[in-house]
């Protein structure tokens, strides 16, 4: 599902600004940093966030290393729900599952405390960009591994150019997926 035909989609979208030839030539990157600064966007983006949270029954908020935890906290305080960070490896103490992804080129891992859930507790995942779904993927395997059941995942923005949506199918097991603004 996405909104983009929607006032939030359009409010977020005029405060994403084109950046060209970042970090490398040939790429457009899609900065949020204007979003961020913008109290009436992020306010709306977060409560949107908060919207769906409540709508899909979720009991914690999981943000992405590190664009995600920018917009999964503050949509967690705003819903009343607890915040649970998924980062990249060696960042976080204690026991942690972890797992790993393939990149463009290279692999990565990522952890979750294997206490940040209760058993059965509902998720919402939340990120900034949904690109190939590597990311995503590792982290929706994650939050079964810790016990969560996944609510469903909100993206701000999905390239809709790339197969991240399609790559995540198996990892969301019916859960819904939503993007707020498709580029």
């Amino acid at each position: 599902m996405t909104t983009q035909d929607t006032p939030l989609a359009e409010l977020l979208s005029s405060r994403i600004k084109d950046v060209p030839d970042y970090p490398k030539p040939g790429v457009l990157f899609k900065d949020i940093a204007p979003l961020l600064a913008d109290a009436e966007a992020f306010g709306a983006l977060t409560r949107a966030l908060a919207d769906r949270a409540a709508a899909l029954g979720a009991t914690k908020v999981v943000g992405l290393e590190a664009r995600g935890f920018v917009l999964a906290a503050p949509a967690a305080v705003a819903a009343g729900l607890g915040f649970v960070p998924i980062r990249k490896q060696g960042k976080l103490p204690g026991e942690v599952f972890a797992r790993s992804y393939d990149l463009e080129y290279g692999s990565a891992t990522l952890e979750v405390q294997c206490d940040a859930f209760a058993p059965g507790e509902r998720v919402l995942v939340v990120d900034d960009v949904l690109a190939t779904g590597g990311t995503l993927g590792a982290s929706l395997d994650l939050v079964r591994e810790a016990g969560a059941e996944l609510a469903g995942v909100v993206v701000l923005m999905e390239l809709g150019f790339l197969p991240g949506r399609e790559r995540l199918t198996p990892h969301l097991a019916g859960a819904p997926l939503e993007a707020l603004v498709t580029v």
